[in-house]
């Protein structure tokens, strides 16, 4: 571990290709480690190393290996989309993800090793699927919108690595060739107040859209309730080939710092900071600060679990002082482990270039959107849920884009059926405890 932490440093300081820093740690055997340090619960653990409630749902397969525990859990939804208007469409879009964990005790300490996958370059296709005011990433060299990108193959290939320091404290190493920085809140599909809302927010890329990074480094230190982090990182988000490794050309050449507060198992707020050198390909010239704060919320009363998220999430572009600001809330309630309502309130500052409408100047539009949801659990068979869903959204637009979108409130509609692993902790769909 300690050649490896070197080498690493040895990269950042003299600004190594992220191939050598890649095949470095290959090489290196790095040594093999599990078991959740200070007693924090597994279902904390968000995307990357972010934190959820501990109260959260855990929705997930486990099963022992030898010394190492084996984890599995992800989403499929088969969604008919339907947005309205001059520039929706309706499509039927097969949305996904898969990851997979082993972990187990080492050198004192626990290490996990992750991958998360996605089918989403062949079941949704390079332009993603409809998604009206969304924006970010390309295809065929034009930049989406209202359109969401799909995930790329490989959203995760990440080694953690957390140890116990006087028996309060703890460190953490998180080595990802593809993974996620401190820089933003748990990624939308990970958070327990969207696991059953399939689509994407439209404030996306002001928030969590680096949850997606091909080379991270992130140390941290931490104890029971508090956590602070620091991240070197390739700002540049994924390119429109969704199946390899956006190695070439790339540098670690961002960094961004996160802290995150769980003052108890309901609750954990979270404030992140980062610079993202030429995150678009389409706009290289282009590098960005990017802040936000958020405070996620889970609990229970019975058979009833609610989760709610509130996130912050601002964009500047370097060497401006105009800040391009975001916020949004979600949230989902459990009603008695078969029904289940969701909805999400997003507003979100876009410039004409995200909307790809003509602007005489940097005019920026003030859109947003109102979504309201509802998920049915059909059956729970060998520890997976098997549910139908829908959604229904009206979008806001100003005045001066009333053309654009055929009207100021033009709405869209989903309808899916959905497969993913059960609660284990609350045993959603069954009725069951852990």
């Amino acid at each position: 571990m300690r050649s490896l932490i070197v080498a690493l440093c040895g990269a950042l300081a003299v600004g190594w290709p992220l191939e050598r820093i890649s095949a470095q740690m290959v090489m290196s055997g790095m040594p093999r480690a599990a078991g959740p340090p200070l007693g924090i619960p597994e279902n904390r653990m968000g995307s990357g190393t972010s934190w959820l409630p501990d109260n959260a749902p855990m929705h997930a397969i486990h099963v022992p290996l030898g010394a190492w525990a084996v984890m599995a859990h992800g989403a499929i939804s088969l969604l008919l989309d339907a947005q309205r208007g001059p520039r929706g469409a309706t499509e039927v879009r097969l949305v996904n993800w898969g990851m997979g964990s082993l972990t187990r005790r080492i050198a004192g300490g626990q290490l996990e090793l992750r991958a998360m996958l996605s089918a989403e370059p062949g079941t949704v296709g390079s332009s993603g699927y409809p998604l009206l005011l969304q924006s970010g990433e390309s295809d065929n060299g034009l930049a989406l919108h209202d359109r969401q990108h799909p995930h790329d193959l490989f959203m995760e290939a990440a080694a953690l690595y957390e140890r116990e320091i006087g028996g309060r404290m703890a460190v953490s190493l998180y080595l990802a060739p593809a993974g996620e920085p401190a820089l933003g809140p748990p990624a939308y599909p990970h958070r327990p107040s969207a696991e059953w809302d399939p689509l994407a927010p439209i404030g996306h890329h002001w928030q969590d859209g680096s949850h997606v990074t091909y080379g991270v480094l992130t140390t941290g230190i931490y104890t029971r309730s508090m956590k602070l982090e620091v991240s070197a990182f390739n700002g540049r988000e994924p390119d429109e080939n969704r199946t390899d490794f956006d190695f070439r050309g790339r540098r670690l050449d961002s960094y961004a710092g996160r802290a995150i507060v769980n003052p108890s198992h309901s609750l954990s707020v979270s404030a992140w900071y980062g610079y993202l050198k030429s995150p678009e390909a389409l706009e290289p010239e282009i590098s960005l600060h990017r802040l936000g704060a958020a405070v996620l919320a889970t609990g229970r009363h019975g058979e009833r679990i609610w989760s709610t998220s509130l996130v912050y999430g601002a964009n500047v572009a370097l060497g401006s002082s105009r800040w391009s600001n975001s916020a949004l809330f979600e949230g989902s309630v459990d009603l008695d482990q078969k029904n289940t309502v969701f909805g999400r309130l997003e507003y979100v500052q876009k410039s004409a270039a995200d909307l790809a409408v003509p602007s005489a100047g940097n005019l920026r539009y003030d859109v947003g959107e109102v979504s309201l949801g509802y998920f049915r659990t059909l059956r729970q068979t060998a520890g997976v849920v098997l549910g139908i869903g829908a959604r229904g959204t009206i979008n806001l637009v100003p005045p001066t884009l009333r053309d654009s979108y055929g009207g100021r409130w033009p709405v869209g509609a989903a309808v899916y059926i959905a497969l993913r692993p059960r609660d284990t902790l609350h045993g959603h769909g069954s009725g069951e405890g852990r």
